[in-house]
């Protein structure tokens, strides 16, 4: 577990040390922050739905931008065979660098707690939707996270490892939203390897095991993919 959270920091501290992490952050806030103030303002309902309902959207861009650099920038400098070859294992490499991510996307979900707050003030705060919703974005994240570090881990080419992640993303984002185009049995399928529709039913403030075990599974699964990837020793 040391090794692991050595890892993290390495991990966050390169995040931290250049403008990547700021740079980010500070756009997660804009976004979030101008569909709040709109709902407030402009709509004048204190709501956090129309920050429940973009986030998803953002994740698609905002974490391959974090994760594009995890092991493809490791592969383009050549270290990231010496990491390997450490006394430390795969699965502490990978899960460490995940948890930088997670991190990274706490800290982003916490900058929005102040809408939490203004909600609470003005109006009436639906604790369990919060709560669920707060619950589904950050399993969703780890999840997405979990995708994008696998990308990361194809290539050593930055702006592939994002497009390679956004897409694989974007499809399981997509694939519930096809449903009516299939047959029933297929359709319940592919609804439920839908990453959005297990986050809805989080958002409703209702929390399912089996949605929380589709993110866990999946997460855990994707960082098999990696660390069958690395054990490849690409060069």
């Amino acid at each position: 577990m040391r090794e692991t959270w050595t890892l993290a920091k390495r991990e966050l501290r390169a995040y931290f040390d250049g403008p990547a992490a700021y740079v980010v952050l500070s756009v997660f806030v804009l976004f979030t922050g101008w569909f709040f103030a709109n709902s407030l303002f402009l709509d004048n309902v204190a709501s956090l739905r129309s920050v429940f309902d973009i986030v998803p959207f953002i994740f698609l861009f905002f974490i391959p931008a974090i994760t594009m650099s995890t092991f493809a920038e490791e592969r383009r400098s050549g270290t990231l065979e010496l990491l390997l070859t450490m006394p430390i294992r795969d699965w502490q490499v990978i899960t460490g660098k995940l948890l930088a991510v997670a991190i990274l996307l706490a800290a982003a979900l916490g900058l929005t707690l102040v809408y939490t707050l203004t909600v609470a003030t003005l109006g009436d705060l639906d604790g369990g939707a919060t709560f669920g919703g707060y619950l589904g974005l950050f399993l969703l994240g780890v999840t997405c996270a979990a995708i994008g570090v696998f990308a990361s881990s194809l290539t050593r080419n930055q702006i592939v490892a994002f497009i390679i992640g956004f897409a694989m993303i974007f499809g399981l984002y997509l694939i519930d939203k096809v449903t009516p185009f299939f047959p029933g049995w297929l359709s319940s399928i592919l609804q439920y390897l839908g990453i959005d529709y297990h986050y809805r039913n989080l958002l409703r403030g209702v929390i399912d095991t089996r949605d929380v075990l589709y993110y866990v599974s999946v997460t855990f699964f994707v960082c098999l993919l990696t660390a069958y990837n690395l054990a490849r020793r690409p060069e």
